[in-house]
């Protein structure tokens, strides 16, 4: 018997090393709301019309659309990061935003000033596709 509890012992606490050395999670969005203002889907797309709230210290959350996004920043500012971990645009009120679609395209908009910030967004989608694909921090250390 202590021959195969000797047997099973190594492979067992491999698998429990391996078991927390997984991918990295995903960072969901933090202080964040949104509402369907509409939606309509036609020949094969979605169209889908948001507005998002973010409090103060509040985030998107890294993550990456299937299809593209246009919004305009209504009230607040928004910070918006590349995986690279840089500063890719600052956005204030009255301001438009594009962004791409894919899986290339990682990114998090953020809420550093003091007031909410409020997102007025369109997106376009693939029919049937989520809103967003959460990702792993790439390194920058905030979400």
């Amino acid at each position: 018997m202590r021959t195969l509890q000797r047997l099973w012992a190594a492979p067992l606490a491999v698998a429990a090393l391996l078991a927390g050395s997984g991918p990295a999670a995903a960072t969901p969005a933090r202080d964040t709301d949104g509402t369907v203002i509409w939606q309509t889907t036609d020949d094969g797309k979605d169209y889908i019309f948001r507005e998002i709230t973010i409090a103060p210290g509040g985030s998107t959350g890294w993550h990456s659309h299937d299809g593209q996004l246009f919004g305009v920043v209504k009230e607040g500012t928004l910070t918006h990061y590349g995986s690279d971990c840089s500063v890719d645009g600052l956005y204030t009120a009255g301001q438009s935003i594009a962004e791409k679609g894919g899986p290339g395209y990682v990114h998090i908009g953020r809420n550093v000033g003091p007031g909410p910030l409020v997102l007025q967004v369109l997106y376009i989608d693939p029919a049937g596709a989520p809103l967003s694909d959460d990702a792993p921090d790439p390194g920058c250390g905030f979400a």
